[in-house]
């Protein structure tokens, strides 16, 4: 396939709900430019907010704007779309499976909701999952592609915010929102005492729907150790990192994948290529350890690394758009995809949208 011609003159349209889905999909935005193909972005719902978009990036207002402007195809990062949007439905993904919950079948990570025309899978062990699930239903295809939210993390660049001429180890603190799973209160005298030590460079990172009370609490811990930051975009972070001290969260398996040390605070599913530590007083100890990249932990991070996303080239958004364009040309017949009578009743009405 002509990859250029397939692209040029198509029509990508980029759904999202949440802040942090800009950065996921932009990758993806900037693989169908360069391509020859146009790109429209909607904005669903008020978590996501309409003055992140840059100067050049255009928005669709409503459903009757999508339908007038017809995408090919949608991508989004999610496990639910509208299905009575035009053109193929692809799901990209907000992260990798954080182990919060059991995932057995498909639940979580791995759930199948009737609304996708095509996975584009993070590595072997999601493509595995997802296409015995596309066997099984004969709605939808699975693609292996990489994720493309970690395209820029894969590419050098000469003005990241956060790179500094300190010389100390950096240590990058972020942590899930979950009452039942993050550290934040759990290490938070520690964490203060990481930023009178002085011994390393402390940035801190905690998910958007964090507690503001804890919020409050880290930022003014801030000072010339430490740093708290509020961004749309962790990528930035992930790269001046040395070593990542986390809880049960997807972004430290966004950090593992620069093959980098992990010490983790009662993580759900202590796996070996995590440093995991269960008490406040053992968090120190670990972080150092973690500094000196001990081979039996760098061995254990390669072969998960190897499963998870075996991909460090910056391709995987070209990846993505490939196997669209593929399906597009394709005209593979799948089976009928499940009514969802009531599902895709609450999305009309969250829409507000009627027409058939």
């Amino acid at each position: 396939m002509n990859y250029l011609t397939a692209t040029k003159n198509k029509k990508y349209l980029m759904y999202i709900s949440q802040n942090y889905s800009y950065a996921i999909l932009r990758p993806i935005q900037a693989a169908v430019l360069a391509n020859g193909g146009e790109v429209r972005w909607f904005l669903q719902g008020t978590d996501v907010n309409p003055s992140f978009l840059q100067s050049h990036e255009k928005q669709l207002n409503s459903i009757e704007e999508i339908h007038e402007w017809s995408p090919d195809a949608t991508f989004a990062p999610a496990n639910l779309i509208p299905t009575f949007f035009p053109g193929i439905k692809v799901a990209v993904f907000h992260g990798f499976d954080a182990h919060k919950r059991d995932t057995d079948g498909e639940k979580g990570h791995f759930a199948i909701r009737g609304c996708f025309d095509l996975y584009c899978t993070q590595g072997p062990n999601t493509t595995k999952r997802f296409a015995k699930s596309a066997q099984k239903h004969g709605h939808f295809k699975v693609a292996q592609t990489g994720w493309p939210t970690l395209d820029p993390l894969f590419s050098k660049t000469t003005d990241n915010p956060y790179k500094s001429d300190d010389h100390r180890p950096t240590l990058l603190i972020c942590s899930t929102f979950s009452h039942r799973l993050t550290l934040a209160p759990r290490l938070y005298e520690k964490i203060k005492s990481f930023s009178t030590q002085g011994k390393w460079r402390v940035l801190v990172q905690f998910h958007p729907k964090m507690q503001t009370e804890w919020v409050t609490k880290y930022k003014a811990l801030s000072n010339q150790n430490l740093t708290f930051v509020e961004t749309d975009n962790v990528l930035p972070l992930l790269q001046v990192a040395d070593v990542m001290l986390c809880d049960t969260s997807s972004v430290m398996q966004m950090f593992l994948v620069q093959h980098k040390p992990v010490v983790t605070f009662c993580t759900r599913q202590p796996f070996p290529h995590l440093l995991d530590v269960t008490q406040a007083d053992e968090v120190e100890a670990a972080i150092e350890h973690a500094l000196t990249k001990p081979s039996d932990l760098m061995q254990n991070i390669e072969s998960y690394c190897q499963e998870l996303h075996p991909y460090t080239d910056g391709q995987s958004s070209q990846r993505v758009l490939n196997a669209a364009n593929e399906f597009l040309q394709s005209n593979e017949k799948l089976k009928p995809k499940p009514l969802n009578v009531i599902r895709n009743f609450k999305m009309r009405k969250k829409l507000n949208y009627w027409k058939w």
